[in-house]
């Protein structure tokens, strides 16, 4: 079967190809370096040519506000009504948990505003929300820290290896449609500090990380379950936890 991944260079996109050609697939990694540009719709026609489903993990190449919510509305339109014109029976896109939850975060409103579009796209569909991969928990360490500590929403956390991202999407994407909204999550929900403070000791780095409830999350104001599946019984959890994941991290700096 021809799958199409758009973002396929990114850290989602090249893992999720290679899943696919190993299960047997003609996995087509697309993005603006294969000479495929979803803003501009350049490529999408001859990219998506027989292919019977398109994953969508591209990300914006700006998160300020008004550019990352014109990237997601303008790529997917280019991109459904391409794989309408293709005959593309299952369109996917990678989410985030809790973006309809968390305001006043640019990137989360943008993400649901390209829910939107697929939902009512009228092509066969299954949306996959992820929780923060544990790749970009030192990322948000050093978003959050302030006059020499760090400082993080007292909320719930339940980060997921990218490889078990990539894996999830692999699966569904050689399943049936789900006509809706799919989570996927790690194994272990606690504390969002518990995460930081393991993620930057491992680091060698002592900073004091302390959790506030009025900290916001790039702008946005957490509840305590604002990221995490609001049905952990429903999601699907990846197997890696985040110690294994930070000791295998280690090894190989």
């Amino acid at each position: 079967m021809k799958i199409v991944v758009i973002g396929g260079s990114g850290l989602i996109g090249r893992q999720l190809t290679a899943d696919l050609q190993r299960l047997g697939h003609e996995a087509v990694p697309a993005s603006p370096s294969t000479g495929v540009n979803t803003l501009t719709g350049e490529g999408l026609a001859e990219i998506l040519a027989g292919a019977a489903v398109v994953v969508d993990v591209a990300n914006a190449p700006s998160f300020e506000d008004a550019a990352v919510l014109d990237f997601f509305e303008r790529s997917g339109r280019n991109l459904l009504a391409a794989a309408r014109q293709a005959g593309v029976t299952h369109a996917i896109a990678l989410s985030i948990v809790g973006a309809d939850r968390a305001e006043g975060n640019g990137y989360f409103r943008a993400k649901v505003a390209q829910e939107r579009l697929i939902a009512a796209s009228g092509l066969p569909h299954t949306i996959v929300r992820a929780t923060q991969f544990f790749e970009f928990v030192a990322t948000i360490a050093e978003a959050s820290a302030t006059e020499g500590r760090i400082v993080v929403p007292d909320a719930d956390f339940q980060p997921i290896a990218a490889a078990d991202v990539a894996a999830a999407l692999a699966a569904v994407a050689v399943a049936a449609p789900a006509d809706g909204t799919i989570e996927i999550a790690g194994p272990e929900r606690l504390p969002f500090r518990d995460f930081v403070a393991r993620r930057i000791a491992a680091s060698g780095d002592h900073r004091e990380v302390s959790a506030d409830r009025t900290a916001r999350y790039f702008g946005a104001r957490l509840e305590k379950g604002t990221l995490v599946p609001a049905d952990e019984a429903a999601a699907r959890l990846g197997p890696t936890r985040f110690e294994s994941w930070l000791q295998a991290q280690l090894a190989t700096a």
